[in-house]
């Protein structure tokens, strides 16, 4: 069976700031006991311009979830949790993925299984548009190197081709840090990964410093979106592909 993978953005008000921090803090119970989530992450995010405390945005919040099949992220729309995000956001943007490659671990834990191996190729009908999502578990010992190298890796990252969207998400503002971020297509994603020279040398720094006590990389086909944020969907600003519609 193929895994579905979510990931959900909220903006919410400024006013309601302490609300959405206090649903950070109550949903996590209410995940734990989801028929059919293998795994979930309810993320803080920024603006990934420089991946530090600066970047971080309280107005919108994220989760990333891993299910084992669409009929189980379907009833989850009714879920008290859903209910809840909306009541509270002003926009929801949801992105619907499916995995083709995913190395490491997150929270000791391969949420995304060996997409390899399952060999499950996803929709012929799905956009060209590959996703992507990092997090890394930063040794102590090597923040202040690893701080120091990112901000060449941010504009890099603001200046690649092909990219629709991206975000700095983690679990907690200093120490859990990722991205996710949203390609035209993958050969846009491998010019940036190899072709900008900042990124390409922390790639190949990452083994010889040890940056990282835990990372992930993990790629996804994009099979559709629904929702807006700042009054749009970036896929369709780009990909005519198939779009997700409210049950």
């Amino acid at each position: 069976m193929s895994t579905l993978v979510t990931v959900d953005f909220w903006r919410v008000p400024r006013r309601r700031i302490g609300y959405a921090l206090a649903r950070m803090a109550a949903d996590r119970t209410a995940l734990r006991h989801t028929p059919g989530l293998t795994f979930a992450k309810l993320l803080g995010t920024g603006s990934a311009s420089s991946f530090t405390l600066r970047d971080a945005d309280p107005c919108q919040w994220a989760m990333v979830a891993v299910w084992s099949s669409p009929s189980a992220a379907r009833s989850f729309e009714r879920s008290a949790p859903v209910r809840a995000w909306s009541s509270l956001a002003e926009e929801r943007w949801r992105i619907d993925l499916h995995p083709l490659s995913s190395r490491g671990r997150w929270s000791r834990q391969e949420p995304f299984g060996d997409p390899a191996a399952s060999n499950v190729p996803p929709p012929a009908s799905a956009p060209a548009a590959v996703a992507v999502i990092t997090r890394a578990r930063i040794a102590l010992r090597h923040t202040l190197a690893f701080r120091q190298a990112v901000p060449a890796v941010a504009v890099d990252l603001a200046e690649a081709e092909g990219l629709i969207f991206a975000a700095g998400i983690g679990e907690a503002p200093i120490g859990l840090q990722g991205t996710f971020s949203l390609w035209q297509d993958a050969a846009s994603l491998r010019r940036f990964a190899y072709g900008r020279p900042a990124h390409s040398e922390v790639v190949r720094r990452t083994p010889m410093v040890g940056w990282y006590s835990e990372e992930l990389f993990a790629r996804f086909a994009v099979l559709g979106s629904r929702g807006t944020l700042g009054g749009r969907d970036p896929l369709l600003q780009v990909s005519p592909g198939p779009t997700l519609t409210p049950r």
